[in-house]
């Protein structure tokens, strides 16, 4: 298992990156934007009253991705919503390297065609830096989630960090991934 490439990894390196260097003009392979990382991010606002539901979280977290989520600590206090600093109140996973790969092709070409009305994703949630994130509503859209064994349909946050300087740059390599923006 040493040398396996994912399939999303190998299309990069074939095609992806000969045509950004070609489109954007670069004078090196090292100026062409790549995927970082991916980090998935569920908040769990009601485990300040049942644990149960911060567990159910990480244990689907981890089933999604293929690696062990962690918990999430509240960074400070706020009292209309009786949140004391310390909390956990959250999971995530970061994710690099051949899971990055394999998540994002799941995530593209598998659950993301799964959400119900999808008529794409909305192209502005690119932070002005090269990075983009999206929200998801339900953890149900992944095949890897039994829908009889979940206690609670979440939400989740999914940030894909790029090496790309601007979001234009960013844009046409996600597209070449096959992102479905909206057009």
């Amino acid at each position: 298992m040493d040398n396996y490439v994912p399939r999303l990894k190998k299309v990069y390196k074939e095609t992806i990156a000969p045509a950004l260097m070609k489109e954007f003009n670069y004078t090196t392979p090292m100026q062409v934007p790549a995927v970082k990382k991916v980090v998935v991010s569920m908040g769990v606002g009601e485990a300040l009253t049942n644990k149960k539901l911060l567990d159910a979280a990480v244990a689907d977290l981890t089933q999604i991705t293929g690696q062990k989520a962690v918990k999430t600590k509240a960074k400070k206090s706020i009292a209309n919503f009786k949140l004391r600093e310390g909390n956990e109140i959250g999971a995530m996973v970061t994710l690099r390297g051949t899971i990055m790969y394999e998540f994002l092709d799941r995530l593209i070409n598998i659950a993301l065609p799964r959400v119900k009305d999808f008529r794409g994703i909305k192209a502005t949630g690119f932070d002005g830096h090269g990075n983009f994130s999206l929200g998801i509503t339900e953890q149900i859209i992944f095949p890897e989630i039994d829908f009889d064994k979940i206690t609670k349909i979440a939400g989740m946050n999914i940030t894909i960090v790029t090496s790309a300087k601007t979001d234009e740059e960013a844009r046409a390599l996600l597209a070449k991934f096959n992102m479905p923006f909206r057009k």
